[in-house]
């Protein structure tokens, strides 16, 4: 048993010029001699999702075997390190041809119904610009979000400005660029932009007030620097293990507005050829590892149990020169040529690589008697199979503990004898809506049905 110096409140927070920095769970925040303190840190659940636009080459996606022990396949090699966390999931289906009146638009479709389960509406339709149903990470906010200071946290790699009007078939590009839905008719914008992010995480009360930045940036001086006397009058205070966590925790938000410092620097000395907002990283793996890490002090200081995370918009025709793939991700789904099909699967290995980083920053910091990954339960995969349009043989992988998975597994589910294919939810195959009520019930939710749901998957 630890008796600590000195004890905290949870929620204690370090205050300076428009800074509220939240700290990480410490021993000194568990009270000595009590329930709690026999369950070190008695940790919460976090829940996050990890969204990949335009498809995956199946292929290369999907493992050979299945059960435990199997063999990961190239685009989910870089995950193998994490073995014991995952659970590779793959036959499930997306219903999203449900209403017989609709044609095209399958990306915002699946987009939508990967989380919400719902069909959208066409724009206009209803009375309504756009129309689907609560996702699964807000039903899951309502239960354990109540408590932080944001219920849930919105994030992507692209901007959604272009998120008014119609993108495809009459439908409207909201549907295409979030995957979160508060309610039917209220979809929550994807915030791309690191800056942005930061200060709703750090900013005095989680607010961006323009008055409380600019008094900071007059003295020339970090979020940190703000609060260093405080930081300093706690951390003497503390144990020697708290105070280690404590610099660590600083540390690494301090690194982030280094990094974020550096890219906004870098688009005020240059001229870029392309529209950057300032804030946001020139190339896409330091764009993602930043966005990687502010989740991680997110969920590692709770104020926020709840992530959604799109990494690309879907119809996203970003290029990745830097790997060897200069075409456009969405072009090139639809391209079948060998060369096409390589430089797709480098894109599908390059953002797993990046899912790895995150996977790794979770499993390196500490979280009660464990670290992030054995508390929290992440979604990483697409709405489609692949760039044509398949709603079926979803790509999807479970990781981390927080869902109390066995891990080491892949499961497959029902298939087409004559075709290979998996059953389409009409034809009585296995819907991802199932998943969705596992899930929910790993977070205390017991729903019997979510649309197209046939009963509650068994992982």
């Amino acid at each position: 048993m630890i008796i600590t110096k000195r004890a905290l409140p949870r929620r204690t927070l370090l205050r300076g010029i428009g800074a509220a920095v939240a700290l990480p769970l410490l021993d000194s925040m568990v009270p000595a001699l009590t329930a709690q303190s026999r369950t070190p840190a008695n940790p919460v659940k976090r829940f996050g999702v990890v969204y990949l636009p335009n498809g995956v080459v199946i292929d290369q996606w999907t493992p050979r075997s299945t059960g435990t022990g199997f063999e990961f396949s190239p685009t989910l090699r870089p995950l193998e390190p994490f073995r014991e966390h995952l659970t590779v999931l793959t036959g499930l289906t997306q219903n999203v041809n449900g209403l017989t009146a609709q044609s095209g638009a399958v990306h915002g479709r699946c987009a939508t119904k990967f989380l919400t389960g719902a069909i959208p509406r066409p724009y206009g339709q209803e009375g309504a610009d756009f129309l689907a149903d609560v996702s699964l990470d807000q039903v899951i906010a309502r239960e354990i979000g109540r408590d932080t200071q944001l219920g849930s946290l919105e994030l992507a790699l692209e901007s959604g400005d272009k998120g008014a009007g119609t993108c495809d078939g009459g439908y409207s590009c909201t549907y295409s660029h979030t995957i979160s839905w508060r309610n039917p008719r209220t979809p929550l914008p994807m915030e791309h932009n690191p800056r942005v992010v930061f200060e709703r995480l750090f900013g005095d009360g989680g607010s961006t007030d323009p008055v409380k930045r600019a008094a900071r940036l007059h003295h020339n001086r970090s979020l940190l620097d703000s609060v260093r006397d405080k930081a300093a009058d706690l951390a003497r205070g503390l144990g020697p293990s708290d105070a280690n966590k404590l610099e660590q925790y600083l540390e690494a938000v301090r690194d982030i507005e280094r990094r974020i410092q550096s890219a906004e620097e870098q688009v005020s000395r240059e001229l870029p050829a392309f529209d950057q907002p300032a804030g946001v990283p020139a190339t896409f793996a330091a764009h993602a590892r930043l966005m990687f890490d502010l989740q991680v002090l997110a969920y590692q200081s709770d104020l926020t149990r709840v992530i959604t995370f799109m990494v690309g918009r879907e119809f996203s025709s970003r290029t990745y020169p830097e790997i060897g793939a200069p075409g456009g991700h969405h072009p090139l789904s639809h391209e079948h040529s060998g060369a096409s099909q390589e430089q797709l699967a480098r894109i599908n290995r390059h953002h797993t690589a990046q899912f790895a980083y995150y996977l790794n920053r979770l499993n390196t910091t500490p979280d009660g008697d464990g670290t992030l990954l054995d508390h929290v339960l992440l979604y990483y995969g697409a709405g489609m199979a692949e760039g044509d349009h398949q709603p079926w043989n979803l790509p999807l992988v479970l990781t981390g503990g927080g869902g109390e998975l066995a891990g080491n597994k892949h499961i497959r589910y029902e298939r087409h004898a004559d075709t290979g294919r998996a059953y389409t939810s009409q034809e009585g195959g296995t819907p991802l809506a199932n998943l969705h009520l596992a899930v929910l019930e790993k977070f205390g939710l017991s729903i019997d049905a979510v649309h197209d749901s046939t009963g509650r998957l068994e992982l």
